[in-house]
């Protein structure tokens, strides 16, 4: 006989299905989409295939199985360690021995290996977030029981504004010095969700609204190309050839699926026309191939996602699992809709991954350690 407690303390059984189909429809959907273009670089047809399920799937698994089993005390112990880590490794990125020598400094590069820095940052940043907002609303200072951790100690407390101010312009510093303003917009949307979710009264929204505006004008400053990606975004004919050639392909095979799509693998703008088809612009390339019906569905399994898992955050007492479920929830939904609405014109072009479909093995591993993580809390409800 199966005791309550092993019942009240399993896996989400619904909430675990939607992340399995999301996780299967990521897999077939690149074994489509990269077929052809992998043929022409490496000549095979399995080459991403192979590359995500080896380097993203089974490690990811793996790690999300440990987290999982890991003691949840373990967890928001180690929080403040591994923001500490994830901002370390920010950093690494741009030495030129192991990140990139120019442009972009975004990944760190371990022989054949390569990893990029900001993903891990989207799940530390959360996991340390929630602990730290969690200590205000419980009144205890677990923080102080660690004498090891100096900083963490000075920053743990009732008062969340310093910590999190400090911690924040940190890391918008070193996203924009890479520059990755894409992944700084969604770490911000998502913490200010949890920084609301944890009982902040809403009289701090102006400032927050105010601070985030200001944030957005001075990056504009910085770089122009941002404010022609906006121009770009409000008349996608105005540069068809340049700035607005991704969006003007995108629209192009989406319109081209029609209902039901051209049929699995059979997409023609991923042939040469469409920029980075298996990782941005995958949402695209899914449209073409399935049509209004298979998009409309994928849409759908974000929605449901997105609805069970602050249904449960909703009965959740624990403030950190409660406040940890708002993050990686609002998370993986805005970063998906984010990437769908930028795809199809609804935003302007950003350059972050479709969670759990688009090619790219520290995305996969991060999503699934998540995952992982996001299943445990959730059966605290």
């Amino acid at each position: 006989m199966v005791s309550k407690k092993k019942l009240q303390w399993g896996a989400d059984p619904f909430l675990f299905g939607i992340v399995a189909v999301l996780i299967f429809l990521g897999i077939l959907i690149l074994a489509s989409v990269s077929a052809s273009f992998s043929l022409q670089t490496f000549g095979t047809t399995y080459y991403f295939l192979t590359h995500q399920f080896f380097l993203g799937l089974l490690p990811g698994l793996l790690g999300a199985l440990v987290l999982f089993l890991l003691p949840l005390e373990t967890i928001k112990r180690w929080s403040f360690p591994a923001l500490l880590f994830s901002i370390l490794l920010l950093i690494l990125a741009f030495l030129p021995v192991i990140g990139t020598e120019s442009g972009a400094h975004r990944w760190i590069f371990l022989g054949p290996l390569s990893f990029q820095p900001s993903e891990l940052l989207k799940l530390t940043f959360i996991v340390y977030l929630a602990a730290l907002l969690a200590n205000r609303v419980s009144g205890k200072k677990e923080f102080h029981k660690i004498k090891k951790w100096t900083l963490q100690r000075l920053f743990a407390g009732k008062e969340t504004f310093i910590p999190l101010a400090v911690t924040a312009g940190i890391i918008s510093f070193l996203l924009v010095a890479q520059p990755d303003v894409s992944t700084l917009g969604v770490i911000g949307l998502t913490g200010i969700i949890m920084y609301f979710a944890a009982g902040t009264p809403w009289w701090h929204m102006p400032f927050m609204v105010g601070g985030g505006l200001t944030t957005l004008i001075i990056l504009i400053q910085l770089a122009p190309y941002r404010f022609s990606r906006l121009k770009v975004f409000l008349d996608p004919l105005l540069d068809p050839l340049g700035q607005g050639y991704q969006m003007k392909q995108a629209l192009i095979g989406i319109g081209s699926g029609g209902l039901t799509g051209v049929g699995l693998g059979l997409s023609f703008q991923k042939f040469g026309f469409l920029p980075e088809p298996i990782s941005d612009s995958i949402f695209a390339v899914i449209a073409e191939e399935l049509g209004f019906i298979g998009a409309t569905f994928l849409i759908l399994m974000f929605l449901l996602f997105a609805w069970r898992s602050f249904t449960l955050a909703r009965r959740i007492e624990d403030p950190f699992s409660k406040i940890a479920t708002v993050g990686i929830a609002s998370w993986i939904t805005l970063q998906a809709f984010v990437n769908m609405g930028s795809i199809t014109g609804l935003f302007p072009l950003t350059g972050i991954p479709l969670p759990f479909i688009s090619y790219g093995g520290s995305a996969l591993v991060v999503e699934l350690l998540s995952m992982g993580l996001l299943l445990k809390l959730t059966s605290r409800s």
